[in-house]
């Protein structure tokens, strides 16, 4: 897989929107925590392949979120002020099968601060901070007011055991579906949530209702990229990996196809949304093949690891 080189080009600040929790996971070697939730480690993957992001969360000032504050600040990443006005900052609990698969059990509430998105060039959401109210329908006006000069990507990163049946949630994923350039999500929230209907199926119908680029991981075996404005999809294969454990790597792949698409400055602002409408399979390949990179070096680790730019080239 094609690894970066040099520092990324000037862009706009990336705002990531969502939760920032404690990971507890459980698992044959006994208990961990780690700081994680999808978005914020989205945002600390990004910080540490060298882009300049912003964190919008909803955590406490107790000594979990001065922890989550401290791992973000170590990564690179800007707390938005307003973030620690929860009264205790969320958990989630990581139960792990005897291949190092994780199923979830959450403890967190989710509301908003006020933000000026002057200066965000591309804003990403996702996870339960897109699903769970009163923080949900506040998410999606920001993606909203954003696209008027930013660019915008979006991970469902779907958890049944907080978010209800699927036909709950599945008008509002549609609907953030819509308002977005970049869509990535995995065959389990497909499975989950359009049950028994193919994958391939459903990445061509979110690509008709707006992103150009519409992703779909699905483990060890790959990547399916559907680009709706050439016709065009691949299968992208994934590398072989000695697995330690799979929390977080989608996260890790979300972060590096958002690092490939700024580095070749086809997301960072309103003029990139075109250029990612022309880009083609050919233009969008590296920046898949950053993410695989990735999220394969985080699974070969403990917990929610990402990696920089270095370790991606040793």
């Amino acid at each position: 897989m094609t690894a970066p080189t040099g520092p990324p080009p000037p862009t706009g600040r990336t705002l990531v929107v969502g939760e920032a929790l404690i990971d507890i996971v459980v698992g044959p070697d006994g208990r961990q925590e780690h700081v994680g939730g999808s978005p914020a480690n989205v945002a600390a993957g990004l910080a540490r392949l060298a882009h300049a992001v912003d964190v919008l969360t909803h955590i406490g000032t107790d000594e979990r979120g001065n922890r989550i504050t401290g791992h973000l600040a170590a990564a690179g990443v800007r707390l938005v002020p307003g973030s620690d006005g929860a009264a205790h900052t969320p958990t989630a609990t990581a139960h792990l099968d005897a291949d190092g698969v994780a199923t979830y059990h959450f403890d967190l509430a989710w509301d908003l601060p006020a933000v000026d998105l002057r200066g965000a060039g591309h804003l990403h959401t996702g996870s339960i901070a897109a699903t769970l109210e009163p923080g949900a329908s506040q998410v999606l006006e920001l993606v909203q007011a954003a696209r008027r000069h930013a660019t915008v990507s979006y991970d469902p990163n779907l958890r049944p055991s907080i978010m209800g049946e699927p036909h709950d949630v599945r008008s509002r994923v549609e609907e953030l579906v819509g308002h977005t350039d970049v869509v990535k999500a995995s065959d389990e929230d497909i499975q989950w949530l359009y049950a028994g209907t193919p994958v391939p199926e459903i990445a061509r119908l979110w690509g008709r209702l707006g992103p150009s680029v519409v992703v779909i991981t699905q483990g060890p075996g790959g990547a399916l990229v559907v680009v709706p404005g050439a016709g065009e999809e691949i299968l992208v294969p994934a590398a072989p990996a000695a697995v330690v454990d799979t929390v977080g790597a989608g996260d890790s792949f979300m972060a590096g196809l958002l690092s490939g698409l700024l580095d070749q400055g086809l997301v960072g602002d309103a003029a990139a949304r075109e250029r990612l409408r022309r880009a083609g399979l050919s233009g969008i390949l590296p920046a898949v093949e950053r993410a695989l990179a990735c999220a394969h070096w985080t699974i070969e680790r403990a917990g929610a690891a990402a990696p920089t730019r270095s370790d991606l080239s040793g």
